[in-house]
């Protein structure tokens, strides 16, 4: 992990989608690196900022991070809420990736 990839834009960019999506105020917690493999293979590899909400219905913490759009230099935000079964960012991401192939 490179200091690039936990700089405070990255941080504060993470925030403001967990704050857009989910229209709560976000405290940044910690920062945690999830590998997700299948069969034996990494299919996500990357950081997780995790932030605690406040004023949001159902859930006191959500996983944030963003991953490059193919063909892009923009990047796609995921604000996944700590909702069962979600508890953990490792969870979020699986979530997150098997929402993505159900939508394709």
């Amino acid at each position: 992990m490179t200091a690039e990839k936990i700089s405070l834009p990255n941080i504060e960019n993470a925030k403001k989608a967990v704050e857009g999506l989910h229209g709560c105020k976000a405290n940044f917690i910690e920062t945690v690196v999830v590998t997700e493999t299948f069969q034996g293979q990494a299919v996500w590899q990357g950081i997780v900022h995790v932030f605690e909400i406040e004023g949001h219905p159902t859930a006191t913490r959500c996983y944030a991070w963003s991953s490059p759009i193919e063909e892009s230099i923009k990047r796609k935000f995921f604000a996944v809420l700590h909702v069962p079964p979600v508890i953990s960012a490792k969870d979020a991401v699986r979530a997150a990736i098997v929402q993505e192939h159900r939508n394709k």
